[in-house]
């Protein structure tokens, strides 16, 4: 059982990793300045640290790695919140969410009238499943 509890595990970085690299590349593409350094290489990916600037001297940054996993949001330089595990994965994706709503609410209307809503969710679309 604990075998493949850390296989599982191990997965779950991987994914996180994964995440991360796609959620960096879409905050640089809203203009916001994100980082994702990996770490291990493109096989064997053993964490990532992710660290974006959300504007007004906003920070997050997201820590995943073989010994556990980290949020911190800090603002003027003090640390406002840390979660661990699950906590922390959870308000990755709720900024996730925000920003991709905060990017649809930006992104300009068609003015034919023709519904292309699923062309735009696509280029910005949340890194993480629901």
């Amino acid at each position: 059982m604990f075998l493949r509890l850390a296989e599982q595990y191990r997965h779950l970085v991987s994914d996180l990793v994964l995440s991360l690299q796609a959620l960096s590349q879409c905050l640089r593409d809203q203009g916001h300045v994100a980082t994702c350094y990996v770490c291990g290489d493109e096989r064997n990916q053993h964490g990532a640290s992710f660290v974006a600037d959300l504007g007004e001297t906003h920070v997050v940054r997201f820590l995943v790695s073989d010994f556990g996993i980290s949020w911190v949001e800090s603002r003027d330089g003090h640390e406002l919140v840390k979660l661990e595990g699950a906590d922390a994965i959870q308000e990755l994706h709720r900024v996730s969410l925000m920003l991709q709503a905060s990017a649809m609410a930006s992104l300009p209307h068609s003015s034919t009238g023709a519904d292309n809503s699923a062309d735009q969710s696509l280029s910005i679309a949340s890194p993480f499943p629901d």
